[in-house]
């Protein structure tokens, strides 16, 4: 299914199936939204989507409109709209949770409740602006990102951290349907380093964090390993929140969501039920 957002984005939104309640699923930087399959075959209590968001996976880039995140809240009112959702719960990873919360922060009551996996949502201390020279920005412009094929992709990161840490079905997931072919019979990511890079600078940027107050749904703060960036941040959030828990999963790290799929998809369930 494709939905159109702002800035002449097209959007690429996946059915990942079940039967119950809607439920919509924002993934993180770098990856693509069919990276939850795992875990919502886990959950057929609920009606799940996921958005492939701007830049990511099938969906295009925005014309004339930097890779900041409140376009990426912009890609989850336009999928709501689109779907025709009633306050749908939402999960979101990482710079997904980000952009589940800015959507809530801009239109209250979108969600019916919101679980959030280490969201990138820094203090105003350090939410300062674009930083295009940072680790991750630095580190996405050096990622390899053409393989011979899929098979060699997957062995590639199965045998280097951080994606070896991913459950298999997640890694296949996130190789099969994040790269495409090229003309030369191999195949190359869909969402570019330089774009990936962009995505990082812009994290420092938005301020989601000021208006975490005007978040009234419920939302489950969910960690891994609670002295990782962006992890030492989901206190705080969770503070700053009207109506909020934190949910402990101090055997997984950053990835979680792709590393212990079941594990997660039990821990949305019960925050939900």
């Amino acid at each position: 299914m494709r939905v159109r957002s702002t800035d002449q984005v097209d959007l690429r939104v996946h059915p990942l199936g079940g039967d119950g309640p809607p439920l919509l699923f924002a993934h993180a930087t770098g990856f693509h939204g069919r990276v939850w399959e795992p875990i919502a075959a886990h959950l057929p209590q609920f009606t799940t989507w996921s958005i492939d968001l701007r830049a990511h996976g099938d969906s295009t880039a925005p014309v004339d409109r930097p890779l900041e995140w409140e376009g990426f809240a912009d890609d989850v009112l336009a999928v709501v709209d689109a779907l025709g959702l009633d306050r749908p719960y939402g999960v979101g990873h990482s710079k997904g949770g980000a952009a589940l919360l800015l959507a809530e922060q801009r239109r209250p009551g979108t969600f019916r409740a919101l679980y959030l996996y280490e969201p990138v949502v820094m203090p105003p201390e350090i939410a300062t602006g674009r930083n295009p020279d940072n680790p991750l920005s630095n580190g996405a412009r050096r990622r390899r990102d053409t393989f011979a094929s899929v098979e060699e992709a997957i062995a590639n990161y199965a045998a280097k951290p951080p994606f070896a840490s991913l459950h298999p079905d997640a890694l296949r997931a996130y190789v099969e349907h994040g790269f495409a072919p090229t003309e030369d019979g191999l195949i190359t990511l869909k969402c570019r380093p330089a774009d990936e890079a962009e995505v990082y600078a812009h994290g420092s940027a938005h301020q989601a964090f000021l208006a975490l107050g005007e978040v009234h749904c419920p939302v489950t703060i969910a960690l891994g390993i609670e002295e990782t960036v962006p992890a030492v941040f989901g206190q705080a959030i969770a503070e700053n929140l009207p109506d909020a828990v934190v949910e402990s999963i101090p055997t997984l790290a950053h990835f979680g969501p792709l590393e212990d799929p079941a594990l997660v998809a039990r821990s949305i369930a019960t925050a939900f039920a």
